[in-house]
């Protein structure tokens, strides 16, 4: 009897365990949401630095929607390409836990969406809360088809710092005065370095320095003593940028999806190397 008793205690006790895992994981798929969205990647007349150009966007937008979900919530996004090339979309620092062939890089998880053909992808997100993005991952399709992805905590959760006024999403990027396939192509049949860009940009918009640009720049209203929510994305194609504001300095609370235990203000500006989310 004394032996059985030594075996069926810890049997009973890994067993309860796993009711209570199990249970645990009922409760959180409770709570989770599936949210569904669909990308047409098409070309958009898009009017930056006094020229027009056709322009690779999603749904029209430059640049495209933000995804907002929370950790542990499904996203489903259905890509349709009626663009004139191929193109995948990666979703850039989401840990594809058991679902790689919805990680987005050509030729590597997937065969590119040729034009005039859809892939959806579908994937859960898995302990992660803060800020990352999504982009086109074929070529240089990336120089405009690009958007924030933000996760909030899970349902019931918070962020462990105080809860800020107003959140605001702040993609830095480059844009050419040209059809950024064709630099690259231009590039890679001469051997030389692909031509620098004509413009940097804060949320597709190129700053006041820049001719036609002064009546679009960015604003970010704010108000004496708030606490503000950054959320800094460098979707830039080739270069490492440096962020400031004016007579401040930056509390840094996360980066890469991941929260730091926030700080005394240290810095009035921040290196983010490609591709690095704040």
């Amino acid at each position: 009897m004394e032996i059985f008793n030594s075996i069926a205690n810890p049997f009973c006790s890994f067993f309860i365990l796993g009711l209570l895992l199990l249970f645990a994981n009922a409760v959180s798929l409770a709570n989770a949401t599936t949210h569904n969205h669909d990308f047409v990647v098409q070309a958009t007349p898009v009017k930056r630095l006094c020229k027009t150009h056709s322009t690779i966007t999603v749904n029209g937008q430059y640049p495209g929607p933000t995804l907002e979900v929370n950790d542990g919530d499904t996203l489903v996004v259905n890509v349709v390409n009626k663009a004139r090339y191929n193109v995948t979309i990666h979703w850039h620092g989401i840990r594809q836990m058991r679902t790689a062939w919805a990680d987005g890089p050509e030729f590597i998880t997937q065969c590119p969406i040729r034009p005039g053909g859809s892939y959806t992808y579908r994937f859960t997100i898995q302990g992660q809360e803060g800020t990352l993005w999504w982009h086109a991952h074929s070529s240089w399709l990336r120089a405009t088809v690009y958007g924030a992805l933000i996760i909030h905590p899970k349902e019931g959760s918070s962020y462990p710092f105080a809860k800020p006024t107003r959140e605001t999403p702040l993609l830095l990027g480059e844009w050419w005065d040209a059809n950024p396939i064709d630099v690259i192509r231009e590039a890679l049949r001469t051997g030389a370095t692909p031509n620098v860009s004509d413009a940097y940009t804060i949320n597709g918009q190129p700053g006041d320095f820049y001719n036609c640009s002064s009546n679009d720049t960015v604003i970010v209203p704010v108000d004496s003593g708030e606490t503000n929510l950054l959320r800094i994305i460098n979707s830039a194609l080739n270069q490492q940028l440096f962020f400031t504001i004016a007579n401040h300095k930056l509390t840094v609370v996360g980066a890469d999806a991941s929260t730091l235990n926030p700080s005394p203000p240290q810095s009035s500006c921040w290196d983010l190397v490609r591709p690095q989310m704040f």
